[in-house]
């Protein structure tokens, strides 16, 4: 975390931290980076002793330009309309379209060890007429905001052309109105039917008050309004945002000279992608961060996000992957690490630095934390499918001796995640059902060299008495490599000799969640067993239907 570190040493005086979320739909799983990175920024702040605020906004006066979500004729009733002037289309008494999305995607953060110190809704600030003077300096300095836009972004506006937007008094919509004069206390305005593709404005005009919650300013001098408005400091923002010529260039260009106050230091930050796609709120593309959460645990959740840096991408694809297993196997690298145990794979400098800011409170004991026993996801989400099996205590006998009321706390986190990763995400191939009463018929189809193999397996067990998945994965290679037979055959034996197909879970945790007398007499079962002409015949049968 070398960067959030040097961050802080590098600036002085107390600090304003902010980051907002336009809540056009079911937010995704990915925008929870931004969250989070102001979250260690603010951390690494105080922890240098410096005064820090954390703002989180909701930009509820954006328009409804796109959403999946929208029945076929709330699409033609709402699109272009401020979202906080949306109806809620649930019936969870939200006050508005906008507030139930925030709602369900803020109701995550406190879990997530996130506590911004001040939430604050765009919609309230305009009413609150906190905007009008930063409203009154963007329209008489028009000319000055159209040739930034030119010069920086390289956007030609019509010299009639004022940086407002206006709710049409008519059909209420934002998204379609067009400011073209300003009298110094009054604006003119016109709801274009064609302005934009998404929205058809009404063809209403007039002359209004921009205060008091009647317009907004249009998202880059809104921005820097509210950069000024809150004394922000920081704000971290997506890649998107800050590129040449993009939205971040052009609100710091209106900040300095528009506004007259440097803009926030900026922390650009990358897209968490889905199948190699950058998720969308407003497309409902994406894992939705109020279900990965109820899946992820909160420190893994942190963790997915703290253990690159801003700058990297995060690919990240739950559903029917390996992806939160992984997660999982990773984040216990980091514990192993910080703990000060020898770990394999390559780690970043100063991996406690990752595990603290993945840690929900930042007053935890680290060195307590990394120390605690963790049993791998993957074995716990194999002994949860395993009937008559105490999880709890064949953990404790793996670890050999008591689990502490903190261990016996991340075992049930695990037990409960295991569960709803299996239900939610899991692929066929993590779900089992050992074939514990009768020898899979599928067996008959092995070859002799996966027979052998079965029955070196067995005599190897037995001598050696693997009881962890490592243990067991090593053994299965070990005598794999011995009869110079390719892992995928071998492994192919171990599945079809206990769950009657040649896939699964990993091979060495399923055979650690089981009981070793039953493994035994399995492996030696199958590498013993010759099918009649009749039994074989029906296998292949059955293989090739």
């Amino acid at each position: 975390m070398d960067w959030a570190d040097e961050l802080a040493a590098s600036v002085s005086g107390p600090q304003v931290v902010n980051d907002s979320k336009t809540p056009s739909g079911t937010v995704h799983v990915g925008s929870l980076r931004g969250p989070v990175i102001l979250d260690v920024i603010a951390r690494a702040l105080r922890a240098n002793g410096i005064e820090t605020t954390y703002l989180y906004g909701v930009d509820d006066m954006d328009p409804m330009d796109a959403q999946a979500l929208l029945s076929a004729d709330a699409v033609e009733r709402e699109m272009g309309r401020p979202l906080a002037h949306i109806p809620d289309q649930g019936d969870d008494g939200h006050p508005s379209y906008a507030r139930h999305h925030a709602q369900v995607f803020i109701d995550t953060f406190a879990g997530l060890g996130i506590n911004p110190d001040r939430y604050y809704l765009m919609s309230e600030i305009y009413a609150s007429g906190q905007v009008d003077p930063y409203i009154r300096v963007a329209l008489d300095r028009a000319s000055q905001v159209r040739e930034i836009y030119r010069r920086v972004a390289n956007v030609q506006h019509p010299d009639e052309w004022h940086p407002l937007q206006v709710v049409c008094e008519n059909c209420g919509r934002i998204g379609t109105t067009i400011v073209t004069g300003w009298d110094g206390e009054r604006v003119f305005y016109e709801c274009r039917p064609s302005l934009v593709a998404w929205a058809r404005g009404c063809g209403h005009s007039g002359w209004i008050s921009p205060f008091g919650g009647n317009a907004k300013l249009p998202w880059n001098l809104e921005w820097a309004a509210q950069w000024g408005l809150l004394g922000v400091t920081i704000e971290p923002c997506g890649k998107d945002l800050s590129t040449a010529g993009g939205s971040r260039e052009r609100s710091d260009a209106i900040s300095r000279e528009v506004f007259e106050r440097e803009p926030p230091r900026n922390v650009p930050y990358e897209f968490l992608n889905i199948g190699g796609r950058k998720m969308s709120t407003s497309k409902g593309r994406g894992a939705a961060a109020h279900e990965i959460a109820e899946v992820v645990p909160a420190e893994q959740l942190r963790f997915l996000f703290v253990r690159p840096k801003p700058n990297s991408a995060i690919e990240f694809d739950p559903d029917g992957t390996d992806a939160i297993p992984r997660l999982f196997d990773e984040f216990d690298k980091f514990a192993a690490a910080a703990a000060g145990k020898e770990v394999r794979g390559e780690l970043p400098p100063n991996p406690e630095r990752v595990f603290a800011y993945s840690l929900l409170s930042p007053a935890a004991d680290v060195r307590a934390e990394a120390a605690a026993f963790r049993a791998a996801f993957s074995h716990v989400a194999l002994l949860v499918q395993v009937p008559g099996v105490d999880v709890p205590a064949r953990i404790e006998a793996e670890k050999g001796s008591p689990l502490t009321e903190r261990e016996r706390e991340i075992l049930a986190e695990r037990t409960t995640a295991a569960m709803r990763w299996l239900e939610a995400y899991a692929a066929d191939r993590a779900k089992i059902a050992v074939q514990r009463d009768d020898l899979p018929r599928e067996v008959a189809a092995l070859g002799e060299d996966q027979r052998l193999y079965l029955g070196a397996l067995a005599l190897r067990a037995e001598s050696e008495r693997p009881s962890t998945g490592e243990a067991w994965q090593a053994l299965l290679f070990s005598v794999a490599a011995d009869a110079t037979m390719p892992p995928g055959r071998s492994f192919a034996a171990i599945y079809i000799a206990f769950l009657g197909r040649p896939n699964g879970p990993r091979a060495g945790w399923l055979l650690a969640s089981l009981e070793p007398q039953f493994v035994l007499r399995r492996l030696r079962e199958a590498a013993g067993w010759r099918p009649s002409e009749a039994e074989l015949a029906a296998v292949q049968e059955a293989s090739s239907s």
